[in-house]
């Protein structure tokens, strides 16, 4: 018989056996050790947790109670700080190559909506040669407009750092959400 716990991580509450919460616990003092600026650990630390809720959220499934195993998925799957003193030699090497893209409006480079910017990482291309051929689809037509109005409405805002991540093609680790989080 094993002792749990409720825990609240990123908003969502989950039933957590003992060993578990200790992972997950030691994974999170150990990454908030290593952030340099006191400022932006709470941002930080935030999106991480909400990165956490989500995947012990997809891990449970049916079951009520988080157990190690899945602490050390989730941990596995986030990958370590590369300073904290915890870390394993190189747990990231599970991650595939080519992580799918999502079509997301990039509001941190945006000039109007940021769909061109959006549109640019998506396909992997210059933003520049985007707002161009939207500015010439514009000017032949009205078709330019409508496009981007359009894309515009259905296209999502970036807004978390693991949307940032997943815009790029690039895994959402704990590296790359805190790159994008400090980027805010």
């Amino acid at each position: 018989m094993k002792k749990t716990v409720n825990v609240a991580i990123g908003g969502c509450s989950f039933v957590i056996d003992e060993d578990a919460y200790r992972t997950i616990d030691t994974y999170l003092e150990d990454y908030r050790a290593s952030i340099a600026s006191p400022e932006q650990s709470g941002k930080v630390m935030d999106e991480l947790e909400s990165r956490i809720a989500d995947l012990l959220k997809a891990e449970l499934g049916s079951r009520q109670v988080v157990d190690q195993r899945m602490a050390e998925k989730v941990v596995g799957l986030l990958g370590y700080a590369r300073s904290t003193r915890n870390a394993p030699e190189d747990r990231s090497r599970g991650w595939r190559e080519g992580n799918p893209r999502r079509l997301f409006r990039d509001v941190d480079s945006r000039v109007l909506g940021g769909v061109c910017s959006g549109l640019a990482l998506y396909f992997n291309i210059d933003v520049v040669l985007v707002r161009i051929a939207f500015i010439v689809f514009a000017i032949m037509g009205t078709a330019g407009l409508w496009v981007y109005l359009a894309l515009w409405l259905v296209a999502p805002e970036a807004r978390t750092a693991a949307e940032k991540c997943e815009m790029r093609g690039i895994p959402a680790t704990a590296e790359n959400m805190r790159r994008f989080s400090e980027n805010r």
